[in-house]
């Protein structure tokens, strides 16, 4: 499995990966670090999206298999434990490949987060220099 950075032509697979629109994926790639999993060639198998403000590194989506998503968090964690931040992140309820791949990785359940579409969020946090300590 590759980690590679998202272009604008990888927008129609992330959108089937995420289940949005192609152009709302393809804004998501111009204004987010966005990063793709792929396996062989040139099949997407992931992908991750983030942002930082305020000392957060905000993981924005998370879309893949759950080997996939463990991989892929390592960007935005090696991003945060440069620049000595938290991350964090909401996971949707019924994406168990999703939340297998945050418990995995360190993440702490710290309460229930906003609803989104009707469907309810948990919200996971990391805090990479404390894990150390």
């Amino acid at each position: 499995m590759e980690i590679r950075d998202a272009v604008e032509a990888d927008a129609g697979r992330l959108a089937d990966l995420a289940d949005f629109p192609p152009d709302v994926m393809r804004n998501l790639v111009h204004d987010r670090t966005v990063r793709v999993a792929t396996e062989g060639e040139d099949d997407t198998v992931g992908f991750v999206s983030y942002d930082a403000k305020r000392g957060t590194v905000h993981v924005t989506q998370l879309a893949g298999s759950a080997e996939a998503c463990e991989r892929l968090l390592d960007e935005p964690i090696a991003f945060a434990e440069r620049e000595r931040m938290t991350v964090e992140l909401l996971v949707p309820d019924g994406e168990s490949a999703v939340e297998s791949a945050v418990e995995a990785t360190g993440f702490t359940r710290t309460g229930e987060g906003p609803r989104f579409e009707g469907k309810s969020t948990v919200r996971y946090r990391l805090e990479p220099g404390r894990a150390e300590q």
